[in-house]
């Protein structure tokens, strides 16, 4: 167990857990909502701390992250717990399990994972799979350290974070993945979200403080998948964080509490994408083998990622296009690869 950050103590005797918009309030022995924050002698514990459930390489694009060093392995973990409670949850083996199911464990401290990176090859380091806001000190700790080793970070998260925290991890992030998920009434009844303000204020914080920033779209038959709704997203990303921002639709699959749900249709992510590229230069889509997903210049259509193999192939010239010399928006390494 660590002591958290972001607490507080309340007259009462009770504590709030200040690091997302939930705010729980809990009492001795009391888990918070994301099964990860608990009450003991008065103090409040992150206690998933140093006990990762995963943690595998994987190519960069797998996140997704397509503008980030395509075709760079990526070292990326998690520990169990999420903050969102979502009825589709792609994850919730993993994401639904709370702190007191963990069994004797053995500690993989911040100095470990470091040290794992740099043995696989890996200059990059994801907090991915689960949520990593509930991992928070953890995740705080590994970045740190990577800093330091001149090594790069990313997240893929649900963005739901309080500002104080989110300013506070900023400075060591490289890249982030956002979900966004929905409009508000499908945040409310499918995710238990009563305001999904925050989730936006956090992307644009994001893309203030200078991280690199994509966002993911997992499109739900009859869900979240109209028409009006794909493009009011498009729109948004556009005005708010760049038409240069890598936007994915990713495919959904019967799973959690919607196992009746039906898996969305290839047709349904053509006809999402088709709608998102009136607003945005680069739409992506996952879940689905075999789609196109080569980056192309919007300026003169060159091929300038070649992803037809899992792992990103470059053909960018210190992060510009070869042909016509347009740069292209993210972080890339210099010359072909």
């Amino acid at each position: 167990m660590k002591e958290a950050l972001f607490w507080k103590k309340r007259d009462d005797g009770s504590v709030v857990c200040e690091l997302c918009p939930r705010r729980c309030v809990l009492r001795e022995g009391q888990l918070g909502g994301c099964g990860t924050r608990g009450v003991k002698d008065g103090t409040l514990y992150a206690l998933t701390y140093a006990k990762p459930c995963a943690i595998h390489v994987d190519p960069v694009e797998k996140k997704p992250l397509f503008h980030f060093y395509p075709g760079e392995p990526i070292l990326s973990l998690a520990t169990v717990g999420c903050n969102l409670f979502c009825d589709f949850c792609q994850n919730w083996e993993i994401s639904k399990r709370r702190a007191e199911a963990l069994g004797q464990e053995e500690d993989v401290p911040p100095e470990r994972i470091v040290a794992l990176a740099e043995e696989a090859g890996c200059r990059l380091i994801a907090f991915t799979y689960t949520e990593p806001t509930v991992f928070y000190e953890y995740m705080l700790a590994i970045a740190t350290l990577a800093k330091k080793r001149k090594m790069e970070c990313a997240i893929v998260s649900n963005g739901y974070i309080e500002e104080a925290p989110l300013q506070k991890l900023i400075p060591l992030i490289a890249a982030a993945n956002i979900d966004l998920k929905g409009s508000k009434e499908f945040y409310r009844k499918r995710c238990k979200v009563p305001d999904h303000e925050r989730i936006k204020k956090t992307v644009v914080a994001l893309k203030d403080g200078g991280v690199h920033v994509e966002i993911t779209n997992l499109l739900i038959p009859g869900e979240n998948d109209s028409d009006e709704e794909i493009e009011r997203l498009a729109k948004w990303i556009a005005a708010n964080v760049g038409k240069g921002t890598p936007l994915h639709f990713s495919a959904f699959h019967p799973d959690y509490k919607m196992l009746n749900a039906g898996s969305t249709p290839v047709r349904t992510l053509l006809r999402a994408r088709g709608i998102a590229k009136r607003h945005l230069d680069f739409v992506y889509l996952g879940n689905v083998p075999g789609l196109e997903n080569g980056t192309r210049c919007p300026g003169c259509d060159a091929l300038l990622v070649d992803r037809s193999q899992h792992a990103g192939v470059s053909f960018l010239e210190d992060g510009r296009c070869p042909t016509c010399k347009r740069p292209l928006p993210g972080r890339f390494s210099g010359g072909k690869r």
